[in-house]
């Protein structure tokens, strides 16, 4: 069984540990076990019980009200809220956190659909999915979610991604600035380059996807035959991070012309030193704010 901090459990769920520890001792919210060497811990029903709690406080419920409900009610009330309250984000991300955590690929499907519906494609991914894979990034440093749930999460996210992708009109406006769009070799992370993706054709731009693990020498050609005003790529995992400096300064390198746009936490390593007409924007927001900048330079 899955071990938790205090501080593990207010990351996760956004509760500050001092306000999980006050509902620990007024209200037996939670029940803390100890290691063998004295460590207080809690398991992934704690987890549940947190995240039930949370969103329905969030929406204006008196916590004394909420621990009167049976842990059932609970849940059921947290999909109710998530269902029918379309600004209440909280609930809707802990609504999926859950969701992911059983392994309930059904109501996770659904949820999703719902959420797109609810707030448009861009936003739903920019409020909700996106918090939700920063919240599976932390819960790869705290030991969890295990290798299931971050895969049913991913290909869920990505097959939205795809049919988004493919309802769009084909042809981009006669003389749209050209967009080519990469993962480097060796990496694989490619949801945020897909709904960047997504963006820039719905912002009426030319885009090439070229897709994960392309060596830089096919990113050259690529170059030279397509004339790109602006390369994206996102650097995730894929090189080791001494190397990231090196593999830009090739880049520019093999690709003088367009535009060069690095996002990602690797991207850190070029803060230093970035290659010459670079950006390196720290928030996926900040991308989106770079493309009529990109268009106007291009004459789009």
């Amino acid at each position: 069984m899955r071990q938790y901090s205090i501080r593990e459990l207010a990351q996760y769920s956004g509760i500050k540990a001092h306000t999980i520890r006050t509902w620990e001792l007024r209200y037996d919210l939670l029940q803390p076990r100890r290691t063998a060497t004295n460590i207080r811990y809690y398991d992934e029903q704690d987890l549940r019980r947190l995240l039930h709690v949370a969103s329905l406080c969030g929406h204006g419920q008196r916590i004394s009200r909420v621990m009167r409900l049976s842990e059932q009610e609970r849940a059921q009330a947290v999909l109710a809220l998530a269902a029918t309250v379309p600004d209440n984000h909280e609930a809707q991300l802990n609504a999926l956190t859950l969701a992911m955590l059983d392994l309930d690929e059904p109501l996770l499907h659904r949820l999703l659909t719902a959420a797109i519906s609810q707030h448009g494609p861009e936003s739903a991914m920019l409020q909700l999915v996106y918090p939700l894979l920063q919240r599976i990034g932390l819960a790869w440093q705290v030991g969890m979610p295990n290798v299931a749930q971050e895969h049913l999460v991913s290909q869920l996210v990505r097959q939205k991604l795809l049919a988004l992708l493919d309802a769009l009109p084909a042809a981009p406006p006669a003389g749209a600035p050209r967009w080519l769009l990469f993962l480097p070799e060796g990496e694989l992370h490619e949801l945020a380059l897909l709904f960047l993706v997504y963006a820039l054709r719905t912002r009426g731009q030319q885009v090439l996807y070229l897709g994960q693990n392309l060596p830089l020498a096919a990113v050259a050609a690529a170059c030279q035959s397509y004339r790109p005003a602006a390369l994206l790529t996102v650097l995730t995992a894929g090189l080791l991070p001494e190397e990231v400096t090196h593999y830009a300064a090739d880049l520019r390198q093999q690709c003088p012309e367009p535009q060069l746009i690095f996002y990602g936490p690797l991207t850190q390593q070029l803060r230093a030193s970035p290659p010459l007409a670079s950006h390196l924007p720290p928030l996926i927001t900040d991308v989106l704010e770079l493309i009529p900048v990109v268009s106007r330079a291009a004459g789009g």
